[in-house]
């Protein structure tokens, strides 16, 4: 049998670059990929409406961003009805024959309120066929409203999400005989997370006037872990066979290393994979330094808990001396 023939260099390249293609990694002048795991790219050309999407806006959103929306668009449709309302006339609802403006609009938001949720005291009702044509397009703005509103809340919370928090820096440390890059991870959420897959890349520009970049697996000292209940700390051993053997912190400034990070395990309360991503950039590495544990005592019937505050602590150690690049 005829062995498969081994993938050319150029293969690889192409596949190593994670989609981000040859002119984004040639032309960017700031981080592929930002702490919180978006890209720093732009789509332009499309109209307005093209690129409106509420839907996915509104579950991607964060949760006070969301609320204040809903409700800045719930005061502003009654206040809307509100003077649709007076505009139907001074007799077009119970109670505004003698109010000034400002006391009809009280009166016809609050009856907006009412309409709105379908609450319906009985103690204002419309009066003329202009203020009942008002309260049936109001009535089925509401159930529509509404329905899309819960139908959100509901994605919101049945949408799976990884809470993992990564350090906000990455180290140098000394490991076994050697060096080691390394970073650390916490799940912020109480659920459970198996399968837990990570995948490390190292990009940097090739330097001497090119700046294409290059991209280059890191091997890792354990690569998944079935079970995430604490902390991990991910390692990449400096050896030999590493790009970062022998290199310099500034070395790493000049050739605008990035350290692209890639997450993805099975959360077992949603049944489904669940997926993250960071990065670091170089100056976002700590030259000489050893994180601390972010482990508590033991508790008096013997557990052990993770203090999530101490995820970026780290203490000053001397790395070992190694012989320069010449």
């Amino acid at each position: 049998m005829t062995a498969a023939p081994h993938p050319s260099r150029e293969q690889q390249d192409i596949n190593s670059d994670l989609g981000f293609g040859s002119v984004l990694s040639r032309e960017t002048r700031t981080r592929l990929l930002n702490r919180d795991g978006t890209f720093n790219v732009r789509r332009e050309g499309m109209g307005w409406w093209a690129r409106l999407n509420f839907y996915h806006y509104s579950l991607t959103m964060s949760w006070p961003r969301f609320l204040s929306i809903v409700g800045a668009g719930y005061l502003l449709t009654n206040a809307i009805f509100a003077l649709a309302y007076i505009a139907c006339g001074p007799h077009s609802i119970t109670g505004f024959d003698d109010k000034p403006f400002f006391g009809r609009f009280l009166i016809a938001f609050f009856f907006s309120v009412h309409t709105l949720a379908t609450i319906g005291y009985g103690n204002i009702v419309p009066i003329t066929a202009a203020a009942n044509l008002v309260v049936t397009v109001e009535s089925l703005a509401g159930l529509l409203g509404f329905s899309v509103i819960a139908g959100i809340v509901f994605a919101r919370f049945a949408r799976p999400v990884a809470q993992i928090v990564f350090s906000r820096c990455a180290v140098i440390a000394p490991y076994r005989d050697g060096t080691a890059f390394m970073f650390r991870t916490v799940n912020m959420k109480t659920n459970e997370i198996v399968e837990l897959r990570a995948k490390v890349l190292m990009t940097r520009r090739k330097g001497d006037g090119n700046i294409d970049r290059e991209y280059i697996p890191l091997t890792l000292e354990r690569e998944r872990v079935v079970f995430f209940p604490a902390a991990w700390t991910i390692v990449h051993p400096i050896d030999k066979d590493s790009p970062l053997y022998r290199m310099r912190e500034e070395q790493m400034l000049s050739c605008d290393v990035e350290f692209l990070v890639l997450l993805n395990g099975f959360d077992e309360t949603f049944s489904q994979n669940v997926h993250t991503r960071s990065s670091y950039k170089a100056d976002e590495v700590v030259w000489g330094a050893r994180f601390r544990s972010v482990f508590n005592p033991p508790r008096p019937d013997g557990r052990l808990s993770v203090d999530i505050h101490k995820i970026d602590e780290f203490d000053r150690v001397p790395l070992p001396a190694v012989t320069p690049v010449t």
